[in-house]
C-alpha cells in the first residue's frame, strides 16, 4: 500500500537532480551522469575510474583506497563537492584528476599507514571534514556466514546482514550489508553523506550477491537507505533496509542505525522456566491486543512501550490471563493495516518507542509472569517501493510470475519460499524476535493463503504445482523447517498457526507428515458457536448440531479458541451485538458464551475490549471506551472474565487435557430440545460438571447423571448477580442421590439459571 509523501525537505545534489531521501526514486531511464564528466584537454578517464565518476562500478576497492602498481603507491578518493584534499597522517596532498572529482597521491610504497585519514575541503567556502577511508578496510563479513545465507541455512542472518556497529583495529564505525544479487552498483546513503550514491558505493561478495561496506566514524542513531542502481536499465531506487531494526516514524522510511544491544534482561527465571514447561497441560488464556488503540495519551498520541509495560501488563494480570497476544508490532506504513502490511520484519514499530523500550515491555511481562506472543505475518508483504518490492529491479522476494507472486484480493506480494536466501530472511526473523526479544511464541498469520496455490484465485490465475495440485510445495518445506529450527533452537516457544481449512496435522510433528506446529487456531468452532449464538434462543434447538459438531474433531489438533480482532471488525459487529434479544439477554448471552468457551477444551483467546463487553466495533484509530466500566453490566462481565481465567487456572479438571479425549466426556449432548448442554471435564485425579442452557428459561429439577457420588459445589454461574444476572442457581451446592441416569449410577437434581452456564465440582474426586 502506498504512502503519501514523506515530510522532509528535498537536498538538491549535483548530477542527480532534486530527491527526496526518504521516497525511492522509480524512473525508469537511467539517471543524469554527475555534471563535471567532461575530460576535454585532458586524457580520457580509464573505464574503471569513469564508472567511479558515473556511479556505477560494482567492485569501487578496486578503484578507491590504497593500491601499489609499478613500483609506487596509490590512495584515490571520490570526494563531490571538495575544492581540495590530503592524507591526514603524512599532510601529503591529493591531487584532483582533472575536471573530475577525483582526487589522488602517488607515492613510494610504506609512506601510507594501513588505515589513514583522509581530510578535504568543501567548496564555496564549507567546511572542512577528515576521516577514515572506507576502502582502506578489508571484508569483514566470513566467507563461512555468507555460504551459510546462500545455503539458506544461517539462523542468524540478521548479524551479518544490515547495519552494525563494529570497531575495527581500535576504529569505530558501522558496517552495512544488503543482499541484491541483481544490482550494479548498491551504495549506502544517509544524513552522513547528502544521500548521495556516489559517496559511499559498496564492494559486492563474490557471487553472494551480498554487498558490504565498512564506514568508519558513523554512530548509532545515524539515518540510512540503501541506493540500488538496475544493472539493466541504469534505473536507480532508494530502498531501506530489509534487515533494518530501527526506523523513523512513519511517514518517513529511512532505517536509523540501532546500538547493538545491551539491554540487562531480569527476566532469567522465566526464560529458564520456559525451556522445562510443559505447555501441552498448562492453562493457556490470551489476551490479544493492538497496541496503537487498547489506550492513547490524553492528547490521543500512542503510548510507549515503557508505558504499556506497567498499564496494559498490570492490567492483564487483574484479569488473571496467562499471555498477551500483540497484534504485529513489526514496523509497517499504514496504521489501517493494524501492522499484517510489514515492511520491517525485523525492528518493532518506532510507533510506541525505541527497540530497548520493547525488551522492557517484554521483560516486565516475564517479571509478572505474563508470556508474550507475536503476530508474524511470513505470508505476504506490501508493495510500497520503499522496501521489499523488486527490491534489486528484480522480483527478488517474491515471485516474478503474479499467478505466484501476488495476493490479488490484499493487494500484496508473495514471499518465493523456494530461494534460499528469502527463506533465510524469513526464518532469520522468527529467530531474531524468539531470541533477541525473548518472545514466547510467534501467531503465524495467513497460513491457509500459503498453503494453497489457488487461494483466493479464480481458475486460471494460477499455476499448478509439478504434480499438477493446488499445494504450494514451497511453502510447506517452508512452514516445515520454520518449526523444525524455531523449536530447535529456542525450545519451550510455541507456533501458533492461524489456519482456516481442513489441511490435516497442522500441529503434528513434521516426522510424522505434520507442520509442526505447537497449536492452531480453532477457526471451525468459532465461526459455529459464534452463529449459533447470533441465532433467538427460540430458534437455537433446531441448530443443536452447531455446538455438538466440533467435538467430532476437537483433539485432531492442538486447538486454541479465538474470539478474536477479525470478528469485530468490518461490519461483524462487536461481541455484545452479535448477541440476540433485549439488553439483559444481549448479556446474559455474553456471559454464557464465555463460560461455555473456557471450559471446552483448547486453550483460549479474547480480544482487547471484549473482556468488558465493548459496545461498538473495534476501530484501530480510537482508544476502547474505558468509560462504559461506569455502568454495571459491562463491569460484570470484565468481572466474569476475571473469575473464569482464575477457574481456568485454578481447576486442572479445566486444563489438563485440553488436547486429550479424556479431558472431555459428554454427559448429555442430545437435549436439543431444551438447547441445554452438559459435560464432564478431567484431569488424572479431579473432575468438574459444566451445564450450559442456552434459552432464557429457568429449569428446576433438572436432573443429570453424574460419576462419584457425595455433595457437589457450584463453583461458578455465569448468571450470578455479581456480573449482572438473575442469581437463579443451586445456593451452597446440591447431593448425589443413587438414581441412576444417563448411564451413571449417580444423579442430582438442578436449577438452571436462564441464559447461563454453571460448573460443579464434587467434594470428592472423579
Amino acid at each position: 500500500m502506498p504512502m503519501p509523501a514523506a515530510g522532509r525537505d528535498p537536498r538538491r545534489i549535483p548530477g542527480y537532480g532534486t530527491i527526496n531521501p526518504r521516497i525511492p526514486v522509480t524512473a525508469t531511464e537511467p539517471m543524469p551522469l554527475q555534471n563535471r564528466l567532461s575530460t576535454a584537454g585532458s586524457a580520457p578517464l580509464d573505464d574503471d575510474l569513469r564508472r567511479i565518476v558515473q556511479a556505477r562500478h560494482h567492485d569501487p576497492f578496486a578503484v578507491l583506497g590504497r593500491h601499489q602498481r609499478d613500483g609506487a603507491e596509490y590512495v584515490r578518493a571520490f570526494l563531490p563537492q571538495a575544492e581540495a584534499a590530503w592524507i591526514v597522517e603524512t599532510g601529503a596532498p591529493l591531487e584532483r584528476i582533472p575536471e573530475t572529482d577525483l582526487f589522488e597521491w602517488r607515492g613510494a610504497p610504506g609512506t601510507v599507514p594501513d588505515r589513514y585519514r583522509i581530510g578535504w575541503r568543501d567548496r564555496n567556502g564549507g567546511g572542512q571534514h577528515e576521516q577514515f577511508d572506507p576502502y582502506c578496510f578489508p571484508p569483514l563479513i566470513p566467507d563461512f556466514d555468507l555460504h551459510l545465507f546462500g545455503e539458506g541455512r544461517h539462523w542468524h542472518a540478521y548479524r551479518i546482514l544490515g547495519a552494525h556497529p563494529v570497531t575495527v583495529e581500535g576504529i569505530a564505525g558501522v558496517r552495512f550489508a544488503v543482499w541484491a544479487p541483481n544490482a550494479e552498483r548498491v551504495s549506502v546513503v544517509g544524513d552522513f553523506n547528502a544521500w548521495d550514491g556516489r559517496r559511499h558505493p559498496m564492494r559486492i561478495r563474490g557471487s553472494t550477491g551480498v554487498w558490504e561496506l565498512f564506514v568508519p566514524g558513523l554512530p548509532a542513531g545515524t539515518l540510512y537507505k540503501f541506493e540500488i542502481r538496475n544493472r539493466h536499465t541504469g534505473a536507480v531506487v532508494l530502498k531501506t533496509d530489509p534487515y533494518g531494526r530501527y526506523f523513523e516514524r512513519r511517514p518517513a522510511t529511512a532505517a536509523i542505525v540501532e546500538e547493538e544491544p545491551a539491554f540487562e534482561w531480569g527476566d532469567g527465571d522465566w526464560m529458564q522456566a520456559r525451556r522445562e514447561r510443559d505447555w501441552l497441560h498448562a492453562p493457556m488464556s490470551v489476551y490479544e491486543t493492538h497496541l496503537g488503540s487498547w489506550r492513547r495519551r490524553d492528547d490521543g498520541g500512542f503510548l510507549n512501550y515503557r508505558e504499556l509495560a506497567h498499564e496494559l501488563v498490570d492490567y492483564v494480570k487483574s484479569l488473571g490471563y496467562t499471555h498477551i497476544e500483540l497484534l504485529p508490532v513489526t514496523e509497517h506504513p499504514l496504521d489501517a493495516s493494524w501492522g499484517y502490511q510489514t515492511t520491517g520484519f525485523y525492528a518493532p514499530t518506532s510507533r510506541h518507542g525505541t527497540p530497548d523500550d520493547f525488551r522492557y515491555f517484554v521483560d516486565r511481562c516475564h517479571r509478572e509472569g505474563i508470556g508474550v506472543f507475536l503476530d508474524w505475518v511470513p505470508g505476504h508483504f506490501p508493495k510500497d517501493a520503499y522496501a521489499l518490492a523488486r527490491f534489486d529491479g528484480s522480483a527478488l522476494y517474491e515471485h516474478e510470475d503474479p499467478r505466484r507472486g501476488e495476493h490479488r484480493d490484499w493487494g500484496t506480494l508473495i514471499f518465493n519460499y523456494g530461494r534460499n536466501e528469502v527463506r533465510n530472511f524469513l526464518l532469520s526473523s522468527a529467530l531474531y524476535w524468539l531470541q533477541e526479544f525473548h518472545i514466547d511464541g510467534l501467531r503465524v498469520d495467513a497460513v491457509a493463503s500459503m498453503l494453497y496455490l489457488d487461494y483466493s484465485r479464480q481458475p486460471g490465475d494460477w499455476i499448478p504445482n509439478i504434480y499438477g495440485g493446488n499445494e504450494n510445495l514451497e511453502a510447506i518445506d517452508f512452514l516445515r523447517q520454520l518449526n523444525q529450527v524455531t523449536h530447535g533452537q529456542q525450545p519451550g516457544t510455541l507456533m501458533i498457526a492461524e489456519e482456516s481449512t481442513a489441511w490435516p496435522q497442522v500441529t503434528r510433528p513434521t516426522w510424522l507428515g505434520g507442520l509442526g506446529f505447537s497449536m492452531k487456531w480453532n477457526m471451525g468452532w468459532m465461526h459455529d458457536t459464534l452463529v449459533y449464538m447470533t441465532k433467538d434462543p427460540i430458534h437455537r434447538h433446531f441448530h443443536h448440531d452447531q455446538l455438538t459438531f466440533g467435538l467430532l474433531y476437537a483433539f485432531t489438533e492442538n486447538f486454541v479458541l479465538p474470539f478474536s480482532h477479525d470478528e469485530v471488525v468490518h461490519g461483524k459487529r462487536s461481541m455484545l451485538d452479535k448477541m440476540p434479544g433485549d439488553e439483559w439477554q444481549r448479556f446474559a448471552n455474553l456471559r454464557l458464551l464465555y463460560t461455555y468457551m473456557s471450559t471446552y477444551p483448547g486453550k483460549k483467546l479474547l480480544f482487547m475490549g471484549s473482556e468488558f463487553a465493548h459496545g461498538r466495533e473495534w476501530n484501530h484509530e480510537h482508544p476502547l471506551d474505558w468509560y462504559l466500566l461506569d455502568y454495571p453490566n459491562h463491569g460484570g462481565v470484565q468481572r466474569l472474565i476475571a473469575d473464569l481465567n482464575r477457574m481456568y487456572r485454578e481447576e486442572p479438571a479445566l486444563h489438563r487435557f485440553d488436547f486429550e479425549p479424556r479431558g472431555f466426556e459428554w454427559i448429555d449432548c442430545h437435549d436439543a430440545s431444551q438447547s441445554v448442554l452438559s459435560y464432564l471435564r478431567r484431569s488424572e485425579d479431579q473432575v468438574v460438571v459444566v451445564v450450559v442452557n442456552f434459552t432464557p428459561v429457568v429449569r428446576r429439577d433438572y436432573r443429570l447423571g453424574v460419576p462419584v457420588p457425595g455433595a457437589y459445589r457450584e463453583i461458578h454461574n455465569s448468571d450470578s448477580e455479581y456480573y449482572g444476572g438473575s442469581n437463579v442457581g443451586n445456593g451452597a451446592g446440591v447431593e448425589a442421590e443413587a438414581v441412576p441416569w444417563m448411564g451413571r449410577p449417580y444423579s442430582i437434581r438442578l436449577t438452571l439459571p436462564p441464559l447461563a452456564g454453571i460448573v460443579l465440582k464434587p467434594a470428592t474426586g472423579a
